[in-house]
């Protein structure tokens, strides 16, 4: 079987270079001003760009370049004085969705005064359907990036539609709420637009519900006045345990009923939402982990898995690129499937994981009602090595960690764990805890070179 290619985000130069450490074969940045993180991409400037192609290219790995946001005019009219210098840096591909956009860009290449660069169509054109793959092929793009919301079936099917066309699937990482990200509660409640690349994550922020009626005069959501001992979460359980106890064949009894969200920032903004037996669609979505389906994937022969996160830290580019790069190695090798891997992700934070769509289950297996904010129930990022020096290393301190902690140092190298025996200040004094960020602290460290990480188990006795 063929190895699919591991693409892992670049939200700078230094995350690209941990990914192309721990095993990806490509990265993609995002095109200042048009890709969906505008707002946080270190790749602002054409220098920056122009390194990145130049050191991925000398390593023998791929650039890729977003440029996906879903244009006003303002922004179709200086998109190609913008894109030409960098069509010139030879990216291995532009990730696009505007149709528009497209358009233009291979109209300059076919008339011959820009090199031929492959375009590769952005999920966020939402591509669910051999028909719409077979519509792409033929405008001249040469890859798409298919839709979140397809299953392992109904991309097995499209490939087989579809032989001759490059497929990337997501494989980790955040989940919308919208389809394919298509989203506008951030546009709403900021005026930051996600469609153009300033989205503030407003399904993940922190929801109150309050009981609320419909009003006979309006039709208008209006509160109810509650007793002090109500709960909101026994009433859920109440009504749960009434839908199962009819087996699911009548309507949920939550179905019916409407309900006001107040967001924590805003007190006494309460907001109308309808929630039926599915749960309310606002709410925050657990993230993609899909690395025990990579195998069916490297079957169907899906030519790219592609990991979500360009906003997230070097230590989540190189967990997931290490795990994901075994998953691959181990598929193709034809061995079965570690479940180990999983326990390596449970080291990065999370809100909960699912395999989306996938797999079809009943939606609340997407959702998380019970916390907003990522958690890590594995281990934690506590360090980074700057310096080795006579078997000690100098580590710049990101968490809490202590003397007697089990630690876990990654490099590309390979992992191993190890329980810290002392540790020392900069200036030679014995310490015994390491309080966080920001410190430069010594510790004993074998092994270790520049650039290696730190984590502390949270699954073992004495690392708490």
């Amino acid at each position: 079987m063929k190895a699919p290619e591991l693409l892992l985000p670049a939200g700078g130069l230094e995350r690209m270079r941990t990914a192309f450490d721990f095993g990806a074969d490509a990265v993609y940045a995002g095109h200042p001003r048009y890709s969906l993180r505008a707002r946080n991409n270190e790749f602002s400037k054409l220098e920056q760009i122009a390194q990145g192609i130049e050191e991925a290219h000398a390593r023998g790995k791929k650039f890729f370049l977003t440029s996906n946001l879903l244009p006003h005019n303002d922004k179709v009219r200086t998109y190609l004085r913008d894109i030409e210098p960098i069509i010139h840096m030879r990216p291995d591909g532009l990730i696009m969705a505007d149709p528009g956009l497209i358009s233009m860009v291979l109209e300059r290449m076919h008339e011959g005064p820009w090199p031929e660069v492959p375009i590769h169509l952005s999920v966020q054109a939402n591509t669910l359907n051999s028909a719409a793959v077979k519509f792409w092929q033929r405008i001249g793009v040469r890859r798409i990036i298919l839709s979140r919301e397809l299953s392992l079936d109904e991309i097995a099917q499209i490939r087989d539609d579809c032989p001759d066309m490059e497929l990337e699937v997501f494989v980790h990482g955040a989940l919308c709420i919208a389809y394919s990200g298509r989203c506008l509660l951030s546009g709403y409640f900021n005026r930051r637009d996600p469609n153009q690349g300033t989205c503030t994550n407003a399904c993940r922020w922190d929801y109150k519900t309050h009981a609320a009626t419909e009003s006979s005069d309006t039709g208008e959501a209006v509160p109810l006045a509650l007793d002090a001992d109500f709960s909101f979460a026994e009433e859920a359980a109440q009504a749960e345990r009434a839908f199962a106890a009819c087996g699911g064949a009548q309507r949920h009894p939550a179905a019916d009923r409407v309900y006001l969200l107040e967001e924590k920032e805003r007190p006494g903004q309460l907001m109308p939402i309808m929630e039926d037996e599915h749960g309310t669609y606002i709410m925050n979505s657990k993230d993609l982990r899909a690395v025990e389906h990579v195998a069916r994937l490297v079957q169907i022969g899906v030519d790219s898995l592609k990991i979500e996160g360009r906003t997230k830290s070097r230590y989540y580019v190189a967990r997931t690129a290490q795990v994901y790069r075994r998953a691959i190695d181990e598929a193709v090798a034809g061995r079965p499937f570690d479940p180990a891997l999983l326990g390596e992700l449970e080291g990065l934070a999370n809100r909960g994981y699912t395999p989306g769509f996938l797999e079809r289950r009943a939606s609340h297996t997407y959702q998380n009602y019970e916390r907003g904010s990522s958690e890590s129930q594995r281990s934690q990022f506590v360090g980074e090595v700057h310096a080795v020096r006579d078997g000690w290393a100098e580590v710049e301190t990101k968490n809490r960690f202590a003397v007697g902690d089990t630690l876990e140092l990654i490099q590309p190298e390979g992992n191993r764990s190890l329980v810290l025996a002392a540790m020392r200040d900069a200036q030679g004094a014995a310490l015994r805890v390491a309080s966080g960020s920001p410190l430069r602290v010594w510790i004993p460290l074998e092994g270790a070179r520049p650039g290696a990480m730190l984590a502390r188990r949270l699954d073992i006795a004495g690392s708490i």
